[in-house]
């Protein structure tokens, strides 16, 4: 065997590996209660192997049977073992054929012991030159470590070297069979020299260097039990050196050529996997497509994804305080190749909160919780250590970390030392991806909806009102079952939704977009924003003059002064004592004064109304921005960073809190004012890259509307077009009222606006609004198409699909009640824009890192606002940034239309807008 051709041979304890496994993960069974705990474990382990191509010949190693030649040199080696469980003598058999399936060499042979075997080849391989990596734990193979032969723990993923032997046993590994040979194995009924231990035995090998030496100088020794032990039992430490040595001249069953690494059998593979249930196992090996056999059988057990989660009760819980406790479960987690994780914390800012401790399930009822900053003096583990040993969980792509709102969890974990996770599923996610606006996300909610499980709440761990205590204030034994059922729950989740992903073509959706999102968020978040404290502080200031004055003006057209901010006082002036027209009662008795209403009336020409509503513009620009965004300046990082939400708006649309940056006044003087307090850094600017008319782009697309297509392409002004096409007068020298016609129309069609509605925006007659949405929809019949077709589709499916696919509900489509009905109407008419709006910005913003990587750009990507990207760059890199932007931002989707973004720069969000 040339050197070229060396090969590096993967040999995998089969036999010490089934029975780890059996023992570390709980108990599951497949639909026909076959038992397959052990298979599930051991087929999740192989498949790690072979997608990690750690070797270009790989062979799985068993036991043949109970009996083999050591048998004969003493007749009750390992006599005293008792019979394998019940429950796992029929897994032997499937481990083989799981061996088989995935087209890997099964290797056993009568009389030998797999470990003689795996000697043996070890022997053959590294003597032809080649490199051996042995899967196991088993203290027995350490033995044969050297090199050219290495050893992998497959479960705790940690390379066992001559250092971990030296570190475990105090000699080298050519001298562990003399340790075990003094210290025997009760185990293995080894009987060694009674009294002898580990350490001792290591002390007496490293002074005399083997057994024999050993035995020959214990008569000089100095008199001890020690000494006695030895000289009494000499033969047995010479027998006990014979069973422990492994044999490397074992026959070889198969040739070392034929152990090589073979392309993967899909259809037999996948036909396995279903037979046991293995669904999860199948979707990280890519073989969702593959047709599974029509008698395949759902799993029960933490591996379910068809038998009823909630079938297992939720009890049964562990809190978790000691390390090798800890150890344990980090170990069941890589058998089963998926943990769900949560976070609990002292507040709901992730930038701010504390994290009070960590909950993990690895299935149904097989949860934990791990307290770290309870207040109470109870044992609890050091975070350090905590994040040590979770570290290469986290880092282990075979492990899939399942997450309920990883975003929020991640900011927590990494703030205090965590790195971030991968891969990772978010079940918020995987629900909203699917059902967006059929209802919320919360795990609650979800919990309800797919288990028909109550969990428990958080008042009950803390109290409510004025006796809540702070979670960290929580007595450990209250906050446990609260805590880790909420991992419990998670998991339980993922088992029943993720697999209708597929089912509802939403499985790209959240795949490439929604969970790519995730850690881009994460980054957005934690890049936070710099605003200009004093020149809010002026800014409030001004506000709070200004509604002063505006309070006096009020006042006076009331006739007597009265609490502007109380909506019954103010609806007794307006309809009461003026007795303006339009007012409603709602069903407390007391009229209504929503914006709407106060709207309606300042358009008829009522001068109070329209004070009312200046006034209260400028009350909720200095509450929610001048006053809070002062408050919101994070203290480590003298920035505002705000929170984005990634379930909430149906559409698809980000929404943020704390501060809302998504309502602040696009093309007033306020909204500039407020736009002008967030700053760049120095030696940076802020840079905006805004897409031009999207909602219009995408209408010309999915409407086919030949004239709009026709002038976006040639970047005509789309709002004169329209003028032209409807009402007949040429582009050129057209007047600005004219084209504002055009605009409210436009923009008014995409949500669906109603003659009544147009005419309040125009200030003319719904009878003259109407000839105008009549003679657009003459000139652009292809609207009207798509309306109806998106009010169709509302009512026969419940959802309308944006143009990439995303399924957006509108639950009020067949409501009884003929406003809300209609107001379900405009949804289905404008969601799939605002939906395909929204799926086009996450496309850049998915693609952005990569492309700023590429180029070598310091920038980073700040803020997302509606259809607006604004990023901090260096000075120097500001028109670089811009170019990159665009470039990214235009080509993340192809209409038929062109995709057009507009960027600015300046050290002011509004002088960047």
């Amino acid at each position: 065997m040339t050197a070229a051709a060396a090969p590096h041979v993967v040999l995998i304890d089969g036999s010490g590996f089934i029975f780890r496994a059996y023992h570390a993960l709980p108990m599951m069974t497949r639909g026909d209660g076959t038992p397959v705990n052990a298979v599930f474990g051991f087929t999740n382990m192989l498949a790690r192997l072979l997608r990690d191509h750690i070797g270009t010949h790989i062979a799985v190693i068993f036991d043949a049977g109970r009996l083999t030649f050591r048998n004969r040199i003493y007749d009750r080696y390992k006599a005293q073992r008792p019979p394998p469980p019940d429950e796992l003598i029929p897994q032997f058999a499937l481990v083989r054929q799981a061996t088989e399936a995935f087209c890997v060499s099964s290797i056993e042979l009568d009389d030998w012991e797999a470990d003689d075997l795996i000697a043996s080849y070890a022997r053959a391989v590294t003597d032809a030159g080649g490199q051996v990596t042995i899967v196991s734990s088993d203290k027995d193979l350490m033995q044969l470590i050297r090199p050219g032969v290495g050893m992998t723990d497959p479960i705790k993923q940690k390379q066992i070297g001559p250092v971990e032997v030296m570190e475990k046993f105090g000699v080298p590994p050519e001298k562990l069979v003399e340790v075990q040979a003094l210290m025997g194995d009760s185990v293995d009924n080894v009987p060694g020299v009674p009294g002898i231990g580990p350490k001792t035995a290591a002390q007496l090998i490293v002074e005399f260097g083997d057994v024999e030496s050993v035995l020959a100088a214990a008569p000089g020794m100095k008199p001890s039990k020690r000494r006695d032990a030895l000289i009494e039992h000499a033969e047995a430490a010479r027998l006990s050196r014979r069973l422990v040595e492994l044999r490397e001249d074992a026959p070889l069953p198969q040739p070392i050529d034929a152990l090589r690494v073979r392309e993967l059998d899909r259809a037999r593979l996948s036909s396995f996997l279903g037979a046991q249930g293995f669904r999860s196992v199948a979707t990280r090996l890519g073989l969702e497509d593959t047709p599974l056999p029509a008698d395949a059988a759902p799993l029960n057990g933490p591996n379910a994804t068809l038998a009823a989660p909630a079938a297992v009760a939720f009890a049964g819980y562990e809190t978790v305080i000691d390390e090798a406790v800890l150890h344990a479960w980090v170990e069941a987690a890589r058998l089963a190749g998926f943990v769900a994780i949560e976070t609990q914390t002292d507040g709901l800012d992730a930038m701010r909160a504390r994290l009070i401790g960590i909950s993990l399930a690895t299935g149904p009822a097989r949860a934990c919780y791990i307290p770290i900053a309870h207040e109470e003096l109870a044992p609890q583990i050091k975070i350090d250590i905590v994040v040590a040993a979770l570290a290469a969980l986290l880092a282990d792509a075979s492990v899939l970390k399942i997450f309920h709102d990883a975003k929020s969890d991640l900011m927590v974990l990494r703030r205090h030392g965590f790195a971030l996770p991968s891969p990772l599923d978010d079940t918020m996610l995987i629900s909203y991806a699917q059902e967006g606006g059929l209802h919320g996300h919360a795990l609650e909610e979800l919990a309800q909806i797919h288990l028909d499980h109550t969990p428990v709440t958080q008042d009950s761990v803390t109290g409510t009102g004025r006796n809540r205590l702070p979670f960290a204030q929580a007595p450990i034994d209250r906050a446990m079952p609260f805590a880790a059922e909420r991992a419990d729950v998670a998991l339980r989740l993922w088992h029943v939704m993720r697999p209708r992903l597929r089912q509802n073509r939403s499985l790209a959706l959240y795949e490439q977009l929604e969970r790519r999102l995730v850690p881009i968020l994460l980054e957005m978040e934690r890049a936070g924003v710099k605003v200009d404290a004093d020149e809010l502080r002026r800014m409030s200031a001004d506000f709070a003059t200004r509604m002063a004055v505006i309070e006096i003006d009020i006042h006076r057209l009331a006739g007597r002064t009265f609490n502007l901010g109380s909506a019954k006082q103010l609806g007794e002036v307006l309809f009461d004592e003026m007795k303006l027209p339009g007012g409603r009662r709602m069903k407390t008795g007391a009229w209504g004064t929503d914006a709407s209403v106060l709207a309606a009336q300042a358009e008829q020409g009522h001068e109070l109304p329209a004070r009312i509503l200046d006034w209260r513009q400028l009350a909720k620009l200095k509450s929610t921005y001048a006053d809070a965004l002062v408050d919101q300046i994070n203290a480590e990082t003298g920035r505002v960073h705000t929170s984005f939400a990634m379930a909430v708006a149906s559409t698809g649309r980000l929404s943020s809190t704390d501060p809302n940056l998504q309502n602040i006044p696009i093309r007033t003087e306020e909204g500039s004012r407020i736009r002008s307090t967030f700053i760049a850094e120095s030696g940076h600017v802020l840079v905006s890259a805004d897409y031009s008319q999207i909602e219009l782009r995408l209408l010309a697309h999915v409407a086919g509307i030949p004239q709009l297509r026709a002038s976006f392409a040639a970047g005509e002004d789309i709002h004169a077009r329209t003028a032209s096409e409807v009402f007949g007068v040429p582009m050129a020298g057209m007047d600005a009222a004219t084209r504002r016609r055009a605009k409210a129309i436009n923009f008014g069609i995409i949500y669906g606006i109603s003659a009544f509605g147009l005419a309040r925006q125009l200030a003319i007659a719904p009878g003259e609004a109407k000839l105008y949405i009549d003679a657009y929809f003459v000139r652009y019949p292809g609207i009207r198409d798509y309306m109806e077709a998106s009010r169709e589709e509302a009512r026969r499916h419940g959802y309308v699909t944006s143009p990439f696919g995303r399924r957006i509900w509108i639950p009020g489509i067949a409501d009884k009640n003929a406003a809300r009905r209609g107001y379900a109407e405009r949804q289905a008419i404008n969601a799939p824009l605002q939906g395909g709006a929204a799926d086009i910005i996450k496309r850049a913003m998915v693609k952005l890192p990569a492309a700023l990587a590429a180029t070598g750009l310091k920038s980073r990507l700040l803020l997302q606002v509606h259809d607006e990207l604004l990023f901090e760059a260096p000075e120097a890199e500001a028109e670089a940034l811009a170019s990159v932007a665009k470039q990214v931002m235009e080509a993340a989707a192809i209409l038929s239309v062109p995709l057009v973004v507009e960027t600015g720069a300046g050290h002011t969000w509004s002088a960047a807008h």
